[in-house]
C-alpha cells in the first residue's frame, strides 16, 4: 500500500498531517481514475473520506490533496448550505495553499502559474490549461496527449477504442469514434495510448 508520507516532502507532510488529525479524516491512495484526480465524500452517517490517485506526480498530488482537504474544512463549517466550489471553498483553499506557495514546495515555473490560478481557483486544475501543462512536465512517465496528435491522426485510448482527431473547438478537440462514427469532445491533455499520424 502506498503511504501518504511517501508522496509528500517532510514539511508538507507535517502540516497536512495536522489538518487530517484535526478533521479526523483518512486519505486513501486509490487507483488511477480518468474522470478525476481526487475526491471528497461524506457518507450517510457523516464520516468524511478523501481519495487521491496514486499516479500523480508530487506537485499535482500536493495541490489535489489540499483541494480536497479544503472541501473537508468547508463541509465542517457550512455543510450543504454552500456550493461545492463556491466562494467559501475558494477562500479556504487559498488559505491552505498559501502555506505552500514558495520555491520550497514548487519549482519556479509551476509556482508562477499556480499563483495566478489561486487568484480564482477552478473546480479542478485540469481546467487550467496553462497550469496543468507545466505540472505535467514533471510526470515521471511522459504521456502522449490528444493535443499532440495531428489533425486527421488516429489515436487509441485505454479501453482500445480508436478515434480520429478532427478540429479544435475553442480549448477542446472534436474527435470521431472510428467504429460508431459518433463525435466526442476531448480535453487537450487527455492521455492516449498510441497514435497513427494519418489522414482519412
Amino acid at each position: 500500500m502506498i503511504r501518504l508520507q511517501s508522496k509528500l516532502n517532510k514539511e508538507s507532510y507535517s502540516l497536512i498531517s495536522s489538518w487530517l488529525f484535526y478533521l479526523k479524516i483518512d486519505v486513501k491512495i486509490s487507483k488511477s481514475r480518468l474522470s478525476k484526480l481526487g475526491d471528497f465524500k461524506v457518507d450517510p452517517i457523516g464520516s468524511m473520506s478523501i481519495t487521491i490517485n496514486h499516479n500523480l506526480n508530487p506537485y499535482i498530488f500536493l495541490i489535489t490533496l489540499t483541494h480536497e482537504i479544503a472541501h473537508a474544512f468547508t463541509w465542517i463549517e457550512y455543510k450543504r448550505t454552500v456550493f461545492p466550489h463556491g466562494k467559501e471553498w475558494k477562500a479556504k483553499y487559498r488559505d491552505l495553499m498559501s502555506n505552500f506557495l514558495s520555491v520550497d514546495f514548487f519549482p519556479s515555473d509551476i509556482l508562477h502559474h499556480l499563483l495566478i490560478h489561486m487568484c480564482n481557483p477552478k473546480a479542478t486544475i485540469v481546467n487550467d490549461l496553462a497550469l496543468i501543462r507545466v505540472l505535467k512536465k514533471y510526470d515521471k512517465n511522459k504521456a502522449l496527449f490528444v493535443e499532440d496528435i495531428k489533425e486527421g491522426g488516429v489515436f487509441s485510448v485505454r479501453n482500445g477504442r480508436k478515434f480520429i482527431k478532427k478540429n479544435q473547438l475553442r480549448k477542446r478537440y472534436l474527435c470521431q469514434d472510428l467504429v460508431s462514427k459518433k463525435n466526442y469532445i476531448f480535453h487537450p491533455l487527455f492521455e492516449v495510448d498510441s497514435c497513427v499520424h494519418s489522414s482519412y
